[in-house]
């Protein structure tokens, strides 16, 4: 076990990084962040930040020698800074569980080589693989690009063969999978915690609300039955297990209107989704991954009261900061900004939790609060 006074290191700087440097801290653990920006939110809360590119094999030996383990905020840290970083210190989770999930290829044949539901897909390499997939897969489809797509980025609604051709062209014609397009009934996620002697803490499932392809809203407990909440349970503990995971993993499912449930994607880090944790459950996604990062077991789980998470994009400061005592007048709301400097349409800038002793109480505050924060012709085109 890593006890408290030891220093522990996280690659990325970014909100994720923040709240887990908080956690650390919080905990008695000194935090040492690598990121290149010199303003990052979480280099600011650290005790030491190391601004240089995850590449750089100095700056990579000085994090692994000063620290007793490192993690990643983000899963597109190059595989090969990972492994040069594990030759200093344990990497959690390991490299090799991170390379399957940096890669929509690897991961959607990780899935359906351990029989694990997903919607149908083909890899795309190439044109001629494009339209070999056209003949195995029904359209209206989705084509993602492989690497680096998030929030909507990095993937192309087609109605055809052509516009797939034609959404291939505009990706870059990068490596991509074609993914037919499921009618959705709604989106889950679930957060667990394994640890190093595969222990495993399970949150509850969220519904998850998404505009424009960012989350907006993440409801708790998730408005599903207590049957497809076991079942989503189970799936994302089986991933962990089947991947030897240690940390905090985030996997996403689709409910469908003809009521299959398939998997989504996987996070190997703490989730938008899961910010609900650090007010609602008795340990928090960021507590759980120092946790499981210095070899303790996993925290308990429970949720101590229904709650909705709103995320806050850049959209909202472009007639300066928003007014915030439209927060504060809520006693039960808790606010949490993450120290950018500039707000951009996008762009997440903080979240906040309603909580309630009842589920439809947390959710008319969250839209009384959102309504109160929006400029007013944001509210006009909505």
């Amino acid at each position: 076990m890593i006890l408290p006074d030891a220093s522990i290191g996280v690659l990325g700087g970014g909100q994720l990084g923040r709240m887990f440097t908080m956690a650390a801290r919080t905990m008695g653990y000194r935090v040492l962040v690598l990121d290149p920006d010199p303003h990052s939110p979480a280099g600011g809360m650290a005790d030491q930040h190391i601004q240089s590119d995850y590449t750089d094999h100095a700056s990579l030996d000085l994090l692994g020698d000063a620290c007793s383990a490192v993690t990643t905020e983000f899963e597109n840290v190059p595989a090969m800074s990972l492994t040069h970083l594990s030759n200093h210190c344990p990497v959690r989770p390991h490299p090799e569980a991170i390379a399957i999930t940096q890669d929509r290829i690897r991961e959607k044949t990780f899935l359906q080589e351990n029989h694990l539901p997903t919607a149908s897909f083909q890899p795309v390499l190439g044109l001629d693989d494009l339209e070999s997939a056209a003949e195995k897969l029904c359209f209206p489809a989705i084509l993602k690009t492989a690497a680096l797509g998030y929030d909507g980025k990095g993937q192309v609604a087609v109605a055809d063969l052509d516009a797939a051709i034609a959404g291939y062209r505009s990706l870059g014609e990068l490596p991509c999978i074609i993914e037919q397009k499921v009618s959705l009934a709604l989106e889950l996620s679930v957060i667990l915690a394994r640890s190093i002697t595969g222990r495993i803490a399970v949150y509850p499932p969220a519904e998850n609300i998404h505009v424009g392809g960012i989350l907006d809203y993440s409801i708790v407990p998730a408005r599903v039955s207590a049957a497809i909440a076991g079942t989503v349970t189970e799936m994302a503990c089986e991933i962990a297990d089947r991947m030897d995971y240690c940390g905090v993993l985030a996997t996403e499912f689709f409910l469908t209107t003809d009521g299959d449930i398939l998997i989504n994607e996987l996070a190997p880090r703490p989730h938008n989704s899961g910010h609900y944790t650090v007010d609602a459950c008795l340990t928090s996604q960021f507590e759980q991954q120092v946790r499981t990062l210095c070899g303790l077991p996993p925290g308990d789980t429970e949720l101590l009261s229904p709650v909705v998470m709103v995320n806050l994009l850049g959209d909202l400061w472009q007639k300066g900061a928003p007014p915030w005592e439209q927060v504060f007048r809520h006693p039960r709301t808790l606010l949490h900004l993450y120290g950018k400097r500039h707000a951009r349409p996008g762009r997440k800038m903080g979240h906040y939790n309603c909580l309630s002793d009842d589920l439809e109480g947390a959710l008319e505050m969250a839209k009384t609060i959102r309504t109160s924060l929006e400029p007013a012709d944001l509210v006009t085109q909505a």
